[in-house]
């Protein structure tokens, strides 16, 4: 059995039940909108955030309709925001497939991703979800602020560790926050446990971005995004502002000359590796992400050894030793 089957076994009769309900949310009275539809749902991911939802509300309490409406309005503004981020991006690939962007082009994937929202939106209002409407609306704001952060970062070139670590929580961790503070949540679980996988989910979103940002440093390409992508992009990862730090000037303003360019030479990328390498960089990244990892599973100690927990467990390792 697969690490991601061993993670979803408590939860197989919750995923079941979810995909013919999202299916159905889904639904459009366009037929070309129910063809990018289909398309999407065939090239839908491991379903991470809905597991999350489903993990942590039974970990707290017990399932209900709350908790199918936030693993579906959760889905419905993620995949939003990875359509968008595809059309900002002129990305063509998307978990290996083709992405909508590419297929439709600009003007159908934006208005895709736009129905998502909408849709989104009216399914918490039609249950009168309000509370998990806001919890989900402040993570979508966050991860907004997060990505114009570091666009604004890139451009100045001065970002700290510190503000890595806002920018990461914001970006990623917000979202896989929300998953689980709306599982709990939905779960009629105390303010204590909601605000415990609050956190439990900003700690293992920032490990997982570590982890993302680690595969720039990789020797093989076994992941969707190209390599050395954050670099191209200049991007100040972890690994890299671990190394300025520590770096004498004369080396620092060399490595920055280097990450300035707008573009760069396979000779310009292969110094910058080799610095960061040298340098401890991507050693005091993996460090810094197994110690996010350790925190996240201290966090589940209080509860009792359930299915649920072993599960959550596994996929705070699986985050940190996936490979893709």
């Amino acid at each position: 059995m697969s690490v991601i089957n061993k993670i979803k076994k408590p939860i197989e009769e919750e995923l079941k039940r979810f995909e013919p309900y999202f299916k159905n949310i889904m639904h459009s009275q366009s037929r070309l909108l129910n063809f990018v539809i289909n398309y999407s749902l065939k090239t839908k991911g491991k379903q991470m955030r809905p597991m999350l939802v489903f993990l942590t509300c039974k970990l707290t309490g017990k399932i209900s309709d709350s908790t199918m409406t936030a693993a579906a309005l959760i889905e419905l503004l993620h995949t939003a925001t990875l359509i968008h981020d595809d059309v900002v991006d002129e990305s063509f690939y998307r978990r290996g497939f083709f992405s909508i962007f590419a297929l439709w082009k600009a003007k159908i994937a934006v208005l895709t991703g736009d129905y998502f929202l909408a849709q989104g939106l009216l399914l918490s209002l039609k249950n009168n979800e309000t509370e998990i409407l806001r919890i989900v609306s402040d993570a979508v704001r966050e991860m907004s602020e997060g990505e114009l952060q570091q666009l604004e970062k890139a451009n100045m070139m001065n970002i700290t560790e510190e503000d890595y670590y806002v920018i990461i929580r914001k970006k990623t961790g917000a979202l896989i926050s929300a998953c689980c503070q709306a599982g709990a949540y939905s779960s009629g679980a105390s303010e204590e446990d909601v605000d415990r996988m609050k956190k439990f989910g900003e700690l293992i979103g920032t490990a997982f971005q570590i982890k993302d940002d680690l595969f720039d440093y990789q020797e093989t390409g076994l992941i969707g995004k190209p390599k050395y992508n954050d670099i191209q992009e200049r991007k100040l990862t972890l690994p890299v502002i671990y190394s300025l730090n520590k770096a004498n000037i004369v080396l620092r303003k060399k490595i920055m000359r280097l990450l300035r360019k707008r573009s760069k030479s396979n000779q310009d990328i292969t110094q910058i590796v080799d610095f960061v390498k040298n340098s401890g960089g991507v050693e005091y990244a993996n460090n810094k992400m197994y110690e996010f990892h350790n925190q996240a599973v201290a966090l589940l100690e209080k509860y009792p050894d359930t299915e649920e927990k072993e599960a959550l467990i596994l996929l705070c390792k699986y985050i940190v030793e996936r490979n893709k």
